[in-house]
């Protein structure tokens, strides 16, 4: 594995991440983001992106936390393969279920819409 993926900060991201810290996990992995010069530092604004979408849809912030999620997206789209040993198009699958409801076509604002616990995706990490 590129020794710019064994970054400590990373580990810690996703920890925060499943544990539901996303407002923690977007300050961690931003603060490895930032350091980055290579392709797949849109990946991991991708994964910030999903954190920060979360965040915004667990406080009820809809709006935002669609537009995060869509922006979340399309940085994870342009990766194919796993980055990092994070499969980033089994996490869009995962949050397309999550943002699903969302995602509606609504004839006003879906004040009703709320995040269910049940389908908050986790971001799993295989390392070779």
């Amino acid at each position: 594995m590129n020794e710019l993926f064994s970054d400590p900060r990373i580990d810690e991201g996703l920890r925060l991440f499943n544990d539901r810290e996303y407002f923690e996990c977007h300050d961690v992995l931003e603060d490895y983001w930032s350091e980055l010069t290579c392709r797949e530092k849109a990946f991991f604004q991708g994964l910030i992106q999903a954190a920060v979408a979360l965040f915004h849809f667990e406080e009820g912030n809809l709006g935002g936390a669609r537009r995060m999620y869509v922006s979340c997206l399309a940085n994870l789209s342009g990766f194919s393969e796993p980055i990092a040993g994070i499969d980033g198009q089994q996490l869009i699958k995962d949050l397309d279920v999550c943002f699903a409801e969302l995602c509606l076509p609504h004839t006003s604002y879906p004040f009703h819409v709320r995040l269910n616990a049940e389908l908050v995706p986790a971001i799993l990490r295989r390392l070779p």
